[in-house]
């Protein structure tokens, strides 16, 4: 069966990746004001994001909005239609209702057309990791895996979605209710950095640095641990960078990641601009490294 892969705007994948393996993107909206809605990267782009957080509207917390029910429908429809299969794969339900939205479509357009073959895919990721699963759906697509084999491959690969970062500091994290406002204001006096990982969709604290520098150099060091601990190969993974406002800190923060890397692991690292969506929750500053399993390794 031919199928469509498709994934929600928290997958922060470029055009030149999107056109590459044909993948369809329901974006998110993000507002400043509450009241007026854009459609990331269509209606406004990530860097006009980031320069409203940073330089031209400092002091305002912008929100976001999932895909409406309407967005979803209309997709799945549009492929529907022509017969094809839709793979849908979405940021963590537990810092989004973008996941359980495209459920509800799913099962309304499965009413009008019974046959349908939609699945919806929990990713327990965002941002990097889950551009890189949206990345191998792309390939197992390309590669000629067929439709259950791929959403099978999916479902057991999503254990394997890991994120270890570091923010420029709580106050984001504070105003989304991801950490109390003690542990926040303790941080703050001390001048301390968190480090934290996103695994099986949950954000955990991972520990703390007294300096930028430090904490950047520290997610590295999680993610070596990670794999000391579990004893999983190394090079039966994919990565990814991810960096939000400052641009010349994120390249640089790749190269070291490469050479840190580079005799270890199969393929390229690859860099993403962490999108508006996991920027409301984290800050501008966010940095940090994602990795997921090959599809290669579930054949």
């Amino acid at each position: 069966m031919e199928y469509k892969i498709i994934s929600d705007g928290c997958c922060d994948l470029t055009e030149d990746v999107i056109k590459q393996y044909d993948l369809h993107i329901v974006p998110f909206y993000i507002s400043f004001d509450e009241e007026h809605y854009d459609k990331e990267i269509e209606e406004i782009g990530i860097r006009e994001v980031y320069q409203r957080m940073v330089v031209d509207q400092p002091d305002v917390y912008p929100k976001t909005s999932l895909p409406s029910l309407q967005d979803y429908i209309s997709v799945f429809t549009s492929y529907v239609e022509k017969d094809m299969g839709v793979v849908c794969i979405c940021f963590t339900p537990s810092l989004s209702g973008s996941y359980n939205c495209a459920c509800n479509a799913k099962d309304i357009v499965c009413e009008q057309f019974p046959d349908a073959q939609i699945s919806v895919i929990n990713s327990e990721a965002g941002t990097v990791s889950q551009a890189l699963m949206v990345i191998e759906a792309g390939r197992m697509q390309q590669a000629g895996i067929g439709y259950e084999q791929c959403v099978d491959i999916l479902e057991r690969m999503k254990l394997t979605n890991h994120i270890f970062f570091t923010v420029g500091n709580t106050d984001y994290l504070v105003h989304g209710g991801r950490i109390g406002k003690l542990a926040a204001i303790a941080s703050s006096a001390l001048s301390l950095k968190p480090l934290i990982t996103l695994e099986r969709g949950v954000i955990e604290a991972s520990g703390i640095g007294r300096s930028r520098k430090k904490t950047v150099a520290k997610t590295m060091e999680l993610a070596e641990n990670y794999f000391k601990t579990t004893g999983e190969n190394i090079g039966d993974y994919y990565f990814a960078v991810g960096f939000g406002f400052d641009v010349e800190e994120g390249h640089k923060f790749y190269e070291e990641v490469c050479r840190r890397f580079e005799d270890r692991i199969c393929g390229q690292v690859k860099l993403v601009q962490i999108g508006a969506t996991i920027a409301v929750h984290t800050g501008p500053f966010a940095i940090g490294i994602g990795c997921l399993k090959r599809y290669e390794c579930y054949l």
